[in-house]
């Protein structure tokens, strides 16, 4: 009995966990895909590995360290993107870069036992109650930024002219979307690891463009099919006893795949 109920309460913080980043990384991706930030994600994502080595190194919490580096990346980007180089060029430096540095400095950490794999790929299985909270408490916190700011975030992104006419501060909304960013990446670290944050933003976001029809249809639609493929990867995961971060990331690709064909056999049938 008590193996059973081990079994059952693990994995249903997996599971609440993969929820909970889905639920906040599905409007989120669509942002990330409006905007075509993808390498910007990937930037930020990357930088959260230098953050765990800051962190463990300086005796501070793993988020705090994560997203305080992943918002210094972010804005040092957006800062110095376009003034020498090329955005996608210092994206690409930023991002490998963060990385390579993030690897050395977990290595050079003496006395400090680091699960490098998990923090590369995920480990959605030893999520723990504490851990939990904190996905949730983010993924709330991230929900209530973009419900809060949802209008002029999509003016911004749409059209900065028109933003600029209504009032709206594209600046401001840009650095609003980055904050967001920043703490998702906090809070995913533990379920899909610094490799595969991005796939869980945009690619669930790209699954639902081709079934919405208006913004918030598409925000909605990203978010459950984010749901479903932390469900089913975990599920998925346990079956065939395969990595659960990229099962996850799997399970999302397949549901990309899907409602492309659905969207084609639709625009294909004839009109009645």
């Amino acid at each position: 009995m008590a193996r059973v109920m081990l079994f059952d309460s693990f994995l249903w913080r997996a599971a609440l966990a993969g929820l909970g980043v889905a639920l906040a990384a599905g409007p989120l991706g669509c942002f990330v895909v409006w905007r075509r930030m993808a390498y910007f994600g990937d930037a930020t994502a990357h930088a959260s590995l230098l953050g765990v080595a800051l962190a463990l190194a300086s005796e501070l919490p793993v988020m705090l360290g994560v997203t305080l580096t992943a918002l210094a990346m972010a804005f040092g980007v957006s800062v110095a993107s376009g003034r020498t180089y090329a955005a996608d060029t210092m994206l690409g430096v930023a991002s490998h870069g963060a990385l390579a540095v993030g690897l050395v400095g977990v290595s050079l950490l003496a006395g400090i036992r680091v699960d490098l794999a998990g923090y590369l790929f995920g480990d959605i299985l030893a999520v723990g109650r504490g851990d939990l909270g904190v996905i949730w408490l983010g993924a709330a916190a991230i929900a209530i930024l973009l419900v809060w700011r949802w209008n002029r975030l999509l003016v911004a992104t749409l059209n900065e002219d028109l933003a600029a006419a209504w009032g709206v501060n594209a600046g401001r909304e840009r650095a609003m979307l980055t904050l967001a960013l920043a703490l998702l990446v906090a809070v995913a670290l533990k379920v899909v690891g610094a490799l595969l944050i991005t796939a869980m933003l945009i690619v669930p976001a790209a699954a639902a463009r081709p079934l919405a029809r208006t913004p918030e249809a598409m925000a909605m639609l990203s978010a459950a099919l984010g749901a479903m493929a932390a469900v089913g990867g975990l599920a998925f995961s346990w079956r065939l006893d395969t990595p659960t971060g990229p099962s996850i990331v799997v399970t999302a690709i397949v549901a990309l795949v899907l409602s492309n064909a659905a969207a084609a056999f639709v625009d294909r049938r004839p009109v009645e």
